[in-house]
């Protein structure tokens, strides 16, 4: 139970991080602490699964690097392995006409990025590509894919414990405390001074942590003495799929035009490695910080997140959008007609509801999205012993391998291991 870095959670970014590290350092003893009895349970097995390319973020953020080189580390991977993926590619469409300098702005914004191999193409184009996608211009992104990310993940870990790490699951980490000198373990104790804890009483010892807590990655750095800044909001996105005998309508990810007065999105068409076809998803504040279904209900997390001034302030200045948002939510006609501004051909009885994912939206104390990756540590004696990623935005899952490196890159220097 002596372990030199322990990472907490077994999400796709932990595992890539574990796997990186013991790559790096193979003397060193690595273990993977994970609350669920299974791996990638949360955000990483509720994700889209698109392997992004890299075009939306801002030229020099963080996010834009890491997506782009964490695109090419994904299909090189995923090639060695011969884990399954297709590479379908993305139409970003612009279905009115206020909406084409936006598409222009984005197209530039992904040459910055380094994108390859993206172009503006017609409507003409558009048909030629999604017969049934009608637009006036999109932008085609020939590079962007689709996996299953719980198959990646599990791929991570598997290579981890080949290099031997241990994964310990069902070991929620609900406290830690640095060893005290007299205690019986006091030879250990000076040497893996860090004690971490589960909610059921069992005990690890380790000199470092990577903590990647995603949905509770703010609750973790509280309990190490860190800030608790920036707060994590969940925010649920509810699917509809499309009826197999339709699926024909979609080849690849239809994607709109994102509206820079509106926090999320939009609606968007997914192709699925197992055939199927997501739609949508909407956003609106889930209830709990694993709550999937539509009641699920915490009351305690409820409070916490309906008492922080940050979501008010989010609140308010998007109270329309928010509205909306609620209303689709509840009546499938109004997703739909969203979905008809790209594809006219889709009607209610096309669609079914369908899985929903929460998202882990990092927000500051004025009500803004953190938009890109935070990382940081703490002062005090378990402060200084712990690396916190605390924001990991979508396209983490995509950046994973890359976001490993620079993980592993910051633990050597932080720790000089």
């Amino acid at each position: 139970s002596t372990f030199d870095v322990a990472v907490v959670g077994a999400g796709i970014v932990g595992l890539a991080s574990a796997r990186e590290l013991i790559r790096r350092h193979p003397s060193l003893a690595f273990a993977v602490l994970e609350k669920e009895q299974e791996l990638a349970h949360h955000q990483s097995g509720h994700n889209s699964g698109v392997i992004h390319s890299g075009i939306y973020y801002t030229p020099g953020s963080l996010k834009a690097k890491l997506c782009v080189q964490g695109s090419a580390l994904c299909y090189r991977y995923c090639d060695q392995k011969g884990i399954p993926y297709k590479q379908c590619g993305k139409l970003i469409v612009a279905v009115e006409q206020d909406e084409i300098p936006r598409l222009k702005a984005l197209y530039e914004r992904g040459l910055q990025n380094n994108v390859p191999g993206l172009k503006l193409i017609g409507a003409k184009e558009i048909q030629a590509k999604e017969p049934f996608c009608r637009g006036l211009m999109a932008l085609d992104s020939p590079y962007t894919g689709i996996v299953n990310y719980q198959q990646v993940a599990q791929s991570f870990a598997e290579d981890f414990q080949e290099a031997g790490g241990t994964i310990l699951t069902d070991f929620e980490v609900t406290d830690m405390e640095m060893a005290k000198e007299s205690s019986a373990e006091s030879e250990d104790g000076l040497k893996y001074p860090v004690i971490v804890r589960s909610s059921k009483g069992e005990e690890i010892y380790c000199q470092h942590l990577v903590s990647c807590a995603g949905l509770y990655s703010d609750r973790l750095a509280e309990i190490s003495g860190c800030s608790p800044e920036p707060r994590i909001m969940p925010f649920r996105g509810d699917y509809l799929v499309l009826k197999a005998e339709k699926s024909y309508m979609v080849k690849g990810n239809i994607y709109p035009v994102p509206n820079p007065h509106f926090p999320f999105l939009g609606f968007h068409f997914t192709p699925r490695m197992d055939g199927s076809i997501w739609l949508g998803p909407n956003a609106v504040l889930a209830f709990r910080r694993e709550g999937y279904r539509l009641f699920d209900f915490s009351p305690g997390e409820f409070l916490d997140a309906v008492t922080y001034s940050g979501l008010w302030k989010l609140v308010l200045r998007n109270l329309s959008y928010g509205m909306s948002e609620i209303y689709r939510a509840c009546f499938l006609s109004a997703q739909v007609k969203q979905l008809q501004k790209f594809i006219p051909e889709v009607t209610v009885n096309d669609v079914l509801r369908g899985p929903s994912g929460v998202r882990a939206q990092a927000l500051d104390s004025d009500g803004n999205l953190v938009d890109d990756f935070v990382f940081d540590g703490g002062s005090g004696e378990i402060g200084s012993r712990i690396l916190h990623v605390r924001n990991a935005p979508s396209p983490a899952a995509t950046s994973s391998l890359a976001i490993a490196e620079m993980i592993a890159d910051e633990v050597k220097r932080r720790f000089e291991l």
